[in-house]
């Protein structure tokens, strides 16, 4: 008995101890947060050039490298965060857009994203009246940003011969509608859409083949990547290959890697058959009806083992028939998004070539089930055709056909865009433009 009084006075020590220790711990766990903050960032043009003006409330370690294809200036801070509130400027003269986002480790990366190649240099300066400090971008002509950089030269020298030297220029403010968001809502980001690209069959899976002997597999894989080179290159957004290569993968395993991707739209690239060889055209799917009937049946039955909804609702942690409601909610708003999104690829398609259906199809085709990724297939022309697989067979013609994919994705998230992306970011600043502009008189 004395034993068992003494351990457990023991434990308790031990606990009080580790109490004791936590407690000491604290303001080291306060001050291990970043401790530098970016207050604002202003952009100005002068002559040659344009200079880009980080304030911050310290200075911080930090990286100033260069990216092209798209061109862009990246610096990178260490145990930066961005200050609440700060917003980023529009871009002028060279400057397409400039943007942010978080870093591992406490850091924070900012993005210029340049019109075209230009020299560029990036450093510490003093701020003006000792208040935070400057990290400074000049982005120009060599002379402009060898000037900008020159011993002894100021932030307003930068932008102007004739500009006082002991002061910044100081521009108008300017007043900005602001979004009323509730709380629920998603919080406001920059991320990029991420659009996954399925190469259909692959492998020992060679699909339809052509009267010359071309392979379905080889030419939609040409088209998949010549649409995730034209997405990449397109701000705010990223593509996702399903299939990068001449592999096989299952129906079912590519909904779930575009799932990992954390894709926005799934758009699956194919190539027809049929047996009458005059038939020619190209043609979008969505998921029927009856497919997402099957799929939902499929999902409450191994509701377990399935993976969340888009957005984080669970379904196994709810009663059948409440999972049943949750799914059927899922599944119509991704039909009709589906629909949306495959009407203006369609609609594109015919501008850019032959299209042998003037609507979009609905089939219970398994690699469209996703109950909440809108997703389509494209049937990019018939392989059977001899004069279709001879197009396909054409660089020119692959590209051709994935600019007008793009085009009606691009167009479908411009009007609908996912919220926390810079496309959303855009679309509010449209409206919130059109409703600050005075009416017509």
């Amino acid at each position: 008995m004395k034993k068992k009084i003494f351990a457990l006075a023991r434990v308790r020590v031990m606990l009080k101890a580790s109490m004791a220790v936590a407690v000491a711990m604290a303001p080291a766990l306060v001050l291990a947060a970043p401790s530098t903050t970016l207050n604002d960032v202003s952009i100005d043009s002068g002559d040659g050039g344009v200079r880009i003006t980080l304030e911050t409330s310290a200075p911080a370690k930090s990286s100033f490298f260069t990216l092209n294809k798209p061109h862009r200036v990246v610096i990178d801070f260490r145990d930066t965060t961005l200050a609440k509130g700060t917003r980023m400027p529009s871009g002028i003269g060279a400057v397409n857009a400039i943007r942010t986002g978080p870093r591992p480790n406490d850091g924070l990366r900012v993005v210029i994203e340049l019109k075209s190649s230009a020299s560029s240099r990036g450093e510490w300066r003093p701020a003006f009246a000792d208040v935070g400090d400057r990290f400074v971008v000049a982005i120009g002509s060599k002379a402009f940003v060898a000037a900008a950089f020159a011993t002894g030269s100021t932030g307003a020298q930068m932008a102007s011969a004739t500009a006082p030297a002991t002061a910044p220029a100081v521009a108008p403010e300017v007043t900005t509608p602001k979004t009323v968001r509730p709380q629920h809502a998603p919080i406001d980001g920059n991320r990029d859409i991420v659009v996954a690209v399925d190469a259909g069959h692959g492998g020992q899976d060679p699909g339809a083949i052509g009267r010359n002997g071309t392979m379905e597999k080889n030419v939609v894989l040409a088209i998949a990547r010549a649409l995730a080179s034209r997405i990449d290159s397109e701000p705010g957004m990223r593509a996702y290959l399903v299939r990068d290569d001449d592999f096989f993968v299952v129906l079912r395993d590519r909904m779930v890697r575009a799932r990992n991707a954390k894709a926005d739209i799934f758009v699956s690239v194919h190539a027809d058959a049929i047996r009458d060889r005059s038939i020619t055209g190209a043609s979008v799917y969505v998921i029927s009806e009856r497919g997402a009937s099957s799929e939902a049946a499929r999902w409450l039955a191994e509701r377990e083992n399935a993976a969340d909804l888009m957005g984080g609702v669970k379904l196994d942690d709810k009663d059948k028939s409440l999972a049943s409601v949750l799914l059927d909610l899922s599944q119509t708003a991704n039909i009709s998004a589906s629909m949306t999104a495959a009407e203006r690829v369609l609609l594109s398609l015919d501008a850019s070539v032959n299209v042998r259906k003037s609507k979009v199809q609905q089939a219970p085709l398994l690699v469209l089930k996703s109950p909440d990724i809108p997703s389509m297939l494209v049937e990019t022309a018939y392989i059977s055709n001899p004069g279709e697989e001879s197009r396909l067979k054409s660089i020119s013609h692959q590209t051709r056909l994935a600019e007008a994919i793009f085009s009606g994705v691009r167009g479908y998230f411009e009007v609908s865009p996912p919220p926390g992306t810079r496309f959303a970011q855009i679309r509010r600043s449209q409206l919130a433009g059109v409703l600050a502009s005075p009416a017509s008189p």
